[in-house]
């Protein structure tokens, strides 16, 4: 008679912690498993219209019609993604006047949106950067900034950038720490529509940056995921980026179509690079496709061909500025409607900061108790740091997310 020994193996995933996502994340799950009938998600991370419902611009339809016509195959696209994409994604970041002059030296690959295109970057950053050299990211920034920089393998420190009291930029305590940055370090930059503050820096301060980064020798990595969504104007949300470039600054630039063309379940973007020359060029072409490869392989095609219709076809291209104009002036127009209901109610405190502010986010102010209270009793849903999605207010909905902010807030120091 055989005796065998039984072997027990220790599961290679017994001591795998749980791994915690965005606050976000949670919130969404939290909102979709309420019945309450007056239930308001300010956690949003995509446009809504006004009445609450995700958007399909009328120029997105378009653009999906024409490329439909074309009865496309689904192929493989080059690693770098579609060029007529890339081209035209470069000419409305930087401009007309500057693609014109210097496209040619611009390097850009197609990226899986806004975090797609920081994570290339930081991964070229950190085959060929000194080693030691540090990514200063703005305090606050999205909170996947610094993960992707650490993944990448760089070093990231912040940057002062939000003052609490204020609820404004704080540009003193900003400019003081890149002052003492390191020479050549890189520092992340929110080109419009910062996330998730809603602060952004006007044109002065922009100017002042630009003479900091030419004295440092500072490399700007714009993440430009919104623009339009300040202004309701292309140009001049990208002022920053005109301006640096303009200057002969070689910016890196990050592009998102997820918020101002509704294309976010595409994960359609563009990461630029502002090259020396074209031999410059075509060896960071090489090297981004060389990392891309390991990362996603080659970029989805659909979203791609959608944006590149509406940007190169002139009458779907004026329809889609008329949709974002439109976005972006109800979401200033929440603002402005916000903060009067809370005025109107008798509230103690100023919120004036929320109509200063731009774009789709912004930090509140409010404390933990005060958020808690928000979601337990009046069902509206935020984010742990009191920031909130503009977005997520509408004319059914103001008056009651008003009258709860008063409640909770109205005993209580801001």
């Amino acid at each position: 008679m055989h005796c065998f020994k039984v072997l027990r193996f220790v599961s290679l995933w017994s001591k795998v912690p749980l791994g915690s996502l965005h606050p976000s994340s949670g919130i969404v799950a939290q909102f979709d498993a309420d019945s309450y009938s007056q239930k308001v998600n300010l956690g949003v991370n995509t446009y809504r219209d006004n009445q609450g419902n995700p958007v399909l611009l009328e120029s997105v339809q378009k653009a999906m019609q024409i490329v439909r016509e074309k009865n496309l195959d689904n192929e493989y696209p080059p690693i770098e993604g579609l060029q007529p994409f890339i081209q035209a994604a470069i000419k409305l970041g930087y401009g007309e006047k500057y693609y014109e002059k210097n496209g040619k030296y611009i390097a850009g690959c197609q990226v899986l949106s806004g975090t797609g295109a920081i994570r290339l970057g930081f991964e070229l950053l950190n085959k060929f950067v000194t080693p030691g050299t540090q990514v200063f990211v703005p305090n606050p920034t999205k909170s996947l900034h610094p993960t992707i920089a650490k993944i990448a393998g760089l070093q990231s420190k912040e940057y002062r950038y939000f003052n609490p009291i204020t609820r404004q930029v704080d540009f003193s305590g900003l400019f003081e720490d890149l002052q003492i940055a390191p020479n050549g370090s890189i520092v992340l930059f929110h080109a419009c529509s910062h996330n998730p503050t809603g602060c952004d820096l006007d044109i002065d301060q922009w100017r002042q940056l630009l003479d900091l980064t030419k004295q440092k020798g500072i490399l700007p990595f714009f993440d430009m995921t919104y623009q339009g969504f300040t202004s309701g104007d292309m140009d001049q949300d990208a002022q920053a980026i005109r301006m640096f470039t303009e200057a002969g600054v070689p910016i890196m630039l990050g592009q998102s179509f997820d918020k101002n063309m509704g294309l976010s379940g595409q994960r359609t973007g563009c990461l630029s690079i502002v090259c020396s020359n074209e031999r410059e060029k075509e060896m960071v072409v090489s090297q981004l496709n060389l990392i891309a490869r390991s990362l996603w392989s080659c970029p989805p095609v659909h979203g791609a061909r959608i944006a590149e219709t509406i940007l190169n076809n002139q009458k779907i291209y004026q329809l889609w500025l008329d949709e974002v104009k439109h976005m972006a002036q109800r979401i200033k127009t929440m603002r402005q409607g916000f903060t009067k209901a809370l005025k109107d109610l008798g509230s103690p405190h100023d919120w004036s900061h929320l109509s200063k502010q731009f774009g789709m986010y912004s930090l509140t102010g409010i404390g933990q108790l005060q958020i808690k209270e928000l979601m337990e009793k009046y069902h509206i849903y935020l984010l742990d740091n009191g920031g909130i999605s503009i977005a997520g207010l509408n004319d059914t909905n103001i008056k009651y997310v008003a009258m709860a902010f008063h409640e909770v807030t109205k005993n209580t120091r801001l």
